[in-house]
């Protein structure tokens, strides 16, 4: 039984720092932040959970099981991740590249404190409050210090996985398998990392938050693996019967003059290329809803929308199905997972040739973080433009990819992959 206290309040800059810094003293943490991009598949602006009361972590080998039986034991809320590598449970796949981060491959637990804030005010709910805990905790945030997260001393050398040469020799072989015809498209990711390294998690994360104000923010902290991310691309919620899925194939930069940035939102729009990508990897999602939806129900109702970020333009398309009442919340994301906009089409396939070709296992990144509420209703992101950190081994990783199609160009991918990799790269070479 939770106990339930609200208080009005502003969410500013000053006050998630606060919250952010608060929250370090516990082992587990998850904050989720829109960053004010609010629109009608909205629940909250931010959700601060921590203090783990029950948790779960496994490998892949029956996880979407006992996740589930853990789900419904606990009838709660729970916060967590989803890896990349829980395909290896949906499907006969396995993962053997290198691994620098060693995330568990799934990790979910049930806080004790969960803050909930809305557009006037923060929601406390609370397991086994002690008498003014509410009041105590909250006095505590306020005395946190705010301090300046760009003053930063030291740099870190970025190394890349795999090298330019190497990625065009890579991207080669897949256009090799698009042209035979064994698949149509597919997600190729890279790696850059930095080894013996150590960084602040929070003033980092709070700098990448501040170049992107990306609507799907996430700080996450489970003992010594952290995720800094700036993701822009929600894979799926659940609210009632609804469900939505929002992926994003399509991406262009920002300009400084606002005549030449109106006009790379219209190249993007009318694309040919990045169009053809957005419309196979909906078609590929429509496919994944339509085994856990209501006969008919499966709609776009958006395709090929330009929504624009600080760093870059973004094409999305959002579609949405309804689900029978006794459709569990695992089973819809067990029949989804891993995300199209992450995969390629034909799904196991791309899937298949993706293991081959990549050089780093992708673990929680292209993976989705976000939480279950206490009646089944969940919302998760896609981790990408994300910062993985494993404290314990002083490694520090991100990855960027691209979707490779017919038509496309070596140089032109490896270029959106670097447009992509900028924010990252800028709050890590800085320090």
């Amino acid at each position: 039984m939770r106990h339930i206290r609200t208080k009005k309040i502003q969410l500013n800059a000053p006050l998630k720092t606060r919250l952010l810094q608060w929250a370090q003293q516990f082992e587990e943490v998850v904050w989720l932040d829109s960053n004010d991009h609010l629109d009608e598949n909205s629940s909250y602006k931010a959700i601060l959970a921590v203090d783990a009361f029950t948790a779960i972590k496994t490998d892949s080998q029956q996880a979407f099981e006992k996740l589930e039986e853990y789900q419904k034991l606990a009838s709660d809320w729970l916060f967590g991740y989803l890896s990349y590598d829980l395909k290896n449970d949906v499907e006969r796949l396995s993962s053997a590249n290198y691994d620098g981060l060693g995330f568990p491959d799934l990790y979910f637990f049930q806080p004790k404190k969960v803050f909930l804030f809305s557009e006037n005010e923060v929601t406390f709910q609370y397991l086994n409050m002690v008498d003014d805990e509410v009041e105590s905790d909250w006095e505590a945030i306020m005395q946190m210090p705010v301090g300046d997260a760009s003053d930063v001393s030291e740099t870190i050398k970025i190394r890349l996985r795999t090298s330019k040469d190497t990625y065009a020799e890579k991207v080669s072989k897949m256009l090799d398998h698009i042209h035979r015809g064994d698949i149509y498209e597919a997600n190729f990711c890279q790696e850059f990392f930095a080894e013996n390294v150590s960084i602040d998690p929070v003033r980092s994360f709070i700098h990448l938050n501040e170049i992107s104000t990306p609507p799907f923010a996430t700080f996450l902290k489970l003992n010594d693996h952290f995720a800094l991310s700036s993701s822009p691309e929600r894979y799926l919620k659940k609210t009632g019967t609804k469900v939505v899925s929002q992926p994003i194939k399509g991406t262009a930069k920002r300009l400084e003059d606002p005549q030449e940035d109106q006009a790379m939102v219209i190249q993007l729009q009318n694309d040919t290329k990045e169009r053809s990508e957005n419309i196979m990897i909906t078609d590929l999602v429509r496919n994944d809803l339509s085994r856990i939806a209501e006969k008919g129900s499966v709609r776009v109702e958006e395709l090929c929308k330009v929504y624009s970020f600080k760093q870059v333009h973004q094409m999305i398309s959002t579609i949405t199905c309804e689900v029978a009442s006794d459709v569990s919340p695992i089973t819809i994301i067990k029949n989804t997972y891993p995300m199209g906009s992450m995969t390629g089409a034909p799904k196991v396939a791309a899937m298949k040739i993706i293991e081959q070709l990549e050089d780093a296992k992708r673990g929680l990144y292209s993976g989705a973080v976000g939480y279950f509420k206490p009646d089944g209703d969940f919302d998760f992101n896609v981790i990408i433009r994300s910062i993985l950190y494993n404290a314990a081994e002083k490694y520090v990783s991100f990855s960027v990819g691209g979707a490779i199609t017919a038509n496309s160009v070596i140089e032109k991918e490896y270029e959106e992959c670097l447009l992509k990799a900028k924010a990252m790269r800028e709050v890590l070479e800085r320090y």
